[in-house]
């Protein structure tokens, strides 16, 4: 289950856009003891002069004054305690995303960001025309650039020339934009079916035939199940037709792509009850002079003897197919068909991921630099040992050449005209695009511009960064060990006692197929700057260490990822690095179910806060969106082994504070689950609260929302566990069986 909250970048760069945050009305509903919507009930934690607060042995500053302390002038004060000028407004305004980017005939860029300031409306950019100039919104206002094909979404705009292709968020169709036309109006190319039942994702252009080529995802017949197939959408005429079925007849499709010529068309296919990564297959299939698909060819999947998830398929300029599987050892490296032999065979190996898990369509993990007759050059990112690199391949060769680049971590990229745009961060660089112009050799960069950041000017804080350290521990399985980043507390003006440790709050991310990649995350550090220890867990079964670690969670989610979580907790305290009394848990999603899966069969944590997590097993994979229909029963297994694994079926086992966030828009895991373990957590007496907000899906989008889950897990944490009293005024909502 993939997630936006947990996602908070900022920026440290050389050029950077204002970014303003503009705050809405939020419709949030605190449940409170006497009933389960209730108006907000505050209690105010600061209501004593600070100097009077009970616990407090600190000095009191203002913010203002923040830059006229030396580091020689610390103040001692207790962990957790500390005042930070990185706040949750300026978290909150951090939660800018980047959804895709592409470049036009003319090499110019576009990109789609989400704005939590405007309810995440998704917006599609152009790079400024000359230095120094703005960058130009090219959505219109009441229009929102997203897909919700499989949920997740991806892939929704295409761009060629100066013809855009889009889906529209409120009604799922797409929709033609002409970029150099003074009207820019966009107007749909696709039916109206009475609302989003219909979506589409992934589209490509088939210049031979006018049209779109896109993965359509279509709920009228069965909103539970829907069809998924490849399509042709007609994009040449006034009049709106309906879509052609090119491909169909499996569950899921990904990445149509045509070669340059229109001849032949490429896609990937996989069926329940596997997950994309878990076993997929790539076909070609040839196009006929009336458009239609035939002579199929399955290129990589097919063959029983070998498991593996091909993916990414690209033709190159002489049409040549090159794609990405993990059929050597178990890790995703980049291959090549070659159809007069009707093979394929691998362009490099290396025990490295040369891709990620397809939760949302539109992947670039690799591009091509030079395309002859000769051999083909091609960058790509590849991620080894918690970190990744950008490469150059040159094919004849074989030889893969690292090249260096600020960033540990890279998500996408594309090539330009003699040069890369890479989107990507590191523990000192936030989520950004950069424009990366390499030397004629293609060996190192001569030039590396930042044309995109998630947010404002963030240099002032540097001081207040923690830096991860990639640690390694051991698991309760001899002989294997897990990984994850730990960030100890970090503030230029205070310290805490040479007694005290510093309390943990330990993250599960979510998925669970997915990783922590160990950047400057500000949601993290809200947290360390304010004194506590902050640990980012990849658990067996996450994602970046190839195919064995990855497969480590079939069968056994609810005890790899809960005995690994715990693992680190007391690899740290054993460590000496934090408080074994103040150990706090949080997650998102699939990581809210291992922080309440922690709390309920494990007794390592102290507190926990679940966001959009699961608590019900069984209620999960019933109410199941078809993307991640099996999901579930591969990840945990029998009927039997669902009620074992579920916190809801033995809350008994519950001895610790609980707050719980849930979007009531959410169609991944529904809000009865979290009104589920926050009744049943109330009957029992634990101290329990529950926080609904209105209108957010499965992740919060909208800033006041972001701001207040922070805001009320750090002072929840901080009132039940902590033993000490936060800096920040925040008002703290009513905990049930403690206030």
């Amino acid at each position: 289950m993939e997630a936006i909250f947990s996602c908070s970048f900022c920026l440290l760069s050389k050029r950077v856009w204002n970014f303003q945050l503009i705050c809405g009305r939020r419709n949030v509903i605190v449940v409170a003891a006497k009933g389960p919507k209730s108006s907000h009930r505050h209690h105010r934690q600061h209501d004593k002069p600070p100097e009077q607060r009970p616990g407090t042995e600190r000095k009191i500053m203002a913010s203002a004054v923040f830059s006229a302390v030396q580091a020689t002038d610390k103040i001692t004060a207790p962990f957790g305690s500390w005042n930070s000028p990185i706040t949750a407004d300026l978290v909150s305004g951090s939660e800018k995303r980047l959804e895709g980017f592409s470049l036009d005939s003319q090499n110019r860029l576009f990109w789609l960001e989400s704005r939590p300031s405007e309810s995440g409306r998704a917006v599609l950019v152009r790079e400024a025309e000359k230095p120094g100039a703005e960058p130009t919104d090219i959505t219109p206002k009441g229009f929102s650039v997203r897909s919700s094909a499989q949920e997740y979404g991806g892939g929704a705009f295409g761009l060629t020339g100066n013809t855009l292709i889009f889906s529209n968020f409120e009604d799922q169709r797409l929709y033609k934009q002409f970029l150099s036309s003074e009207d820019s109006t966009p107007v749909p190319v696709t039916p109206d079916y009475g609302g989003p039942v219909v979506r589409y994702a992934d589209g490509v252009f088939d210049f031979r035939f006018k049209r779109y080529v896109s993965v359509r995802e279509d709920h009228r017949g069965n909103h539970v199940h829907p069809t998924t197939e490849i399509v042709s959408i007609s994009i040449g005429g006034e009049n709106i037709q309906e879509p052609i079925v090119l491909v169909s007849g499996n569950d899921f499709y990904a990445f149509p792509r045509m070669d340059p010529k229109g001849e032949r068309l490429a896609w990937i296919e996989w069926s329940h009850p596997n997950m994309h990564w878990d076993k997929a297959e790539l076909w070609v299939g040839y196009i006929s002079k009336d458009g239609d698909v035939y002579n199929r060819i399955c290129i990589a999947g097919a063959d029983p003897s070998c498991v593996e998830s091909p993916t990414e398929p690209k033709w190159s300029s002489k049409g040549e197919l090159f794609f990405i599987t993990d059929k050597n050892k178990g890790f995703w490296n980049i291959y090549k068909w070659i159809e007069e032999k009707s093979e394929v065979r691998a362009v490099y190996s290396l025990e490295a991921e040369f891709t990620r898990p397809l939760w949302v369509f539109g992947t670039n993990s690799y591009d091509f630099i030079s395309s002859n007759e000769h051999t083909n050059v091609l960058a790509c990112s590849y991620r080894q040992n918690g970190r990744s690199y950008l490469g150059v391949i040159d094919e004849v060769q074989n030889i893969l050449s690292a090249v260096d680049v600020p960033f540990t971590y890279i998500a996408n990229l594309i090539s330009g005209s003699h040069f890369l745009y890479i989107e990507g961060a590191s523990a000192t660089h936030p989520m950004l695009l950069a424009k990366v112009t390499l030397n004629d050799q293609k060996s190192k960069p001569v030039d590396f511009q930042i044309i995109w950041s998630c947010s404002s000017d963030i240099e002032k804080y540097n001081s207040y960064f923690s830096l991860p350290k990639l640690i390694e521990f051991p698991t309760y399985a001899a002989g294997e060990n897990a990984y994850a980043y730990f960030y100890p507390p970090c503030n230029p003006h205070y310290h805490a006692s040479q007694e005290e440790k510093p309390p943990l709050l330990l993250e599960s991310h979510g998925g669970p197929t997915d990783e922590a990649h160990g950047i400057l995350n500000l949601n993290i550090q809200y947290w360390t700057s304010r004194g506590w220890a902050f640990v980012d867990v990849n658990y067996g079964g996450s994602t970046g260490y190839g195919r064995e670690y990855r497969e480590r969670l079939l069968g056994s989610w609810g005890i790899v990822d809960v005995n690994d979580c715990c693992y680190c907790a007391k690899f740290l305290v054993d460590d000496g690095k934090v408080d074994g009394e103040r150990l706090c848990i949080t997650g998102c999603s699939a990581g809210g179910y291992t922080t309440l899966a922690s709390l309920a069969f494990q007794e390592t944590f102290k507190a926990g806060a679940s966001l959009f997590g699961i608590a019900d097993l069984n209620s999960l994979k019933a109410e199941m969106h078809k993307f991640e229909s099996h999901y579930i029963s591969n990840l945990a297994g029998s009927e039997e082994a669902l009620f074992e694994r579920s916190p809801i079926n033995f809350v008994d086992k519950f001895s610790c504070p609980i707050i719980l966030f849930q979007g009531l828009e959410d169609k991944v895991v529904h809000p009865e689950q979290a009104r589920k373990i926050y009744m049943a957590l109330k009957k029992k007496g634990l101290p329990v609260a529950l926080v609904e907000y209105e209108g957010e899906p499965h992740g919060f989008r909208k800033a006041d929302n972001i701001k207040f889950t922070l805001e009320q897990q750090m002072v929840f944490f901080s009132r039940t566990v902590g033993h000490f009293t936060v800096a920040d005024q925040i008002i703290p909502i009513r905990i049930d069986n403690f206030d």
